[in-house]
């Protein structure tokens, strides 16, 4: 019995023995490993990446959206008289003025309705001199003429000068129909394609019409934006007539600036968006009527915003991230909490401070703790420069 107790003990202390130094040779192997991974990590050479600097800046806040580009004034050019074409006196697509010919029609049955005109008010003229001196004659009579003969002189004086002021406006009627005759620009604008030839009659009763004008200088922009937007719009409105910017579909350039004039006076409840019409001035006809563009809304501008470049906002499973340079050069996640974004740079609402730094190319290649090499952003190459930490 004491002979079987003393070799179990022996059994006992030889396993312990053993697993101490099998723990003991572990631990010696993962102490090893770890210094050799740490050399390893030491040995390795610094990643390349660009930086930028967090800033602090005024951030414009834009609304974005789609619009159709409408001419300020459209006039349809019609005859206001019956007639043959004689002459046309534009080209398609020409600018032109109000009071610029268009079209001439022949004129010559208007002229001889006012030439008649003329003629019967110098014939009533005649008549009403004639009348005035028989009315002189008979006042100078006194009691030789007979009151009723005085008062038919008058009446006959009354009625003439009513006759010349009813010739007055039939030479003015006569006058407007040969004036008409002449078909002029009513508004500044671009013409269209023309509907009538030299030769052809046209009628004043008539639909078709003789050109169409759009007066593109200025012109206006109809786009749309959302109903809950409608605060911010409205008071942007009230303060002043906020900046417009129109710029092609792909919104990659800007085609013409202007301000907002109005918002629609009601919503439309089957899209829960209100129109919104924005007026520029168009000196380079860079808009043309029918034209599709992007839009953009200045509704407010953040004061001391923290800004980083798009680039830098990095994509992951637990949301938007970035890496900042410590004072070691290494590689620190931030985990970022982003606002607005528009023209390349993100405004930052948490992880980031002005004055930090962040990698904005590379950052495949980084993880935390990585150390990198810096190249300060910059749009002229001539500022970029590598340092080797």
């Amino acid at each position: 019995m004491s002979k079987s107790r003393t070799i179990g003990w022996v059994l006992v202390i030889a396993a312990v023995g053993a697993a101490g130094y099998y723990g003991w040779q572990k631990h010696t192997s993962d102490q090893q490993a770890a210094e050799a991974a740490q050399k390893r990590s030491a040995q390795r050479p610094a990643v390349p990446v660009k930086i930028s600097p967090v800033e602090k800046a005024d951030f414009p806040v834009y609304l974005t959206g789609l619009g159709t580009v409408q001419a300020f004034n459209t006039v349809q050019v019609r005859t206001r008289v019956d007639g043959q074409i004689t002459r046309i006196a534009f080209k398609e697509g020409q600018f032109v003025k109000a009071g610029d010919t268009l079209v001439e029609i022949d004129p010559r049955p208007y002229q001889a309705t006012l030439d008649q005109a003329k003629a019967k008010k110098a014939q009533d003229e005649a008549n009403i001199a004639n009348a005035n001196l028989d009315l002189q004659r008979y006042t100078k009579l006194g009691e030789f003429a007979t009151r009723q003969q005085l008062d038919t002189q008058r009446s006959t004086v009354a009625q003439l000068t009513a006759q010349i002021a009813a010739d007055d406006a039939a030479i003015f009627n006569a006058q407007t129909q040969v004036d008409y005759a002449t078909v002029k620009s009513p508004i500044d604008g671009i013409v269209g394609l023309r509907l009538v030839d030299i030769g052809n009659i046209v009628n004043a009763s008539a639909q078709t019409g003789i050109v169409t004008i759009t007066q593109i200088e200025p012109i206006t922009v109809i786009f749309t934006a959302p109903e809950d937007q409608l605060p911010d719009i409205k008071a942007a409105l009230a303060t002043a007539p906020p900046k417009t910017i129109a710029l092609t579909t792909d919104g990659k350039r800007v085609l013409s600036t202007g301000t907002l004039a109005l918002i629609n006076n009601q919503v439309d409840t089957t899209s829960g968006t209100v129109r919104l019409k924005a007026v520029f001035d168009n000196k380079d006809h860079a808009l043309w009527p029918g034209q599709s563009v992007s839009t953009r809304l200045l509704v407010r501008t953040l004061k001391d915003a923290t800004v980083v470049p798009d680039d830098a906002v990095q994509h992951g499973t637990e949301g938007l991230y970035a890496y900042s340079i410590n004072q070691e050069n290494k590689a620190e996640l931030r985990k970022l909490k982003v606002s607005q974004s528009i023209d390349g740079k993100s405004v930052i609402e948490e992880g980031l401070s002005p004055g930090q730094q962040v990698i904005t190319a590379g950052q495949y290649k980084v993880s935390p703790g990585t150390l990198v090499t810096t190249a300060v952003a910059s749009s002229d190459p001539s500022q970029s420069k590598v340092t080797q930490e």
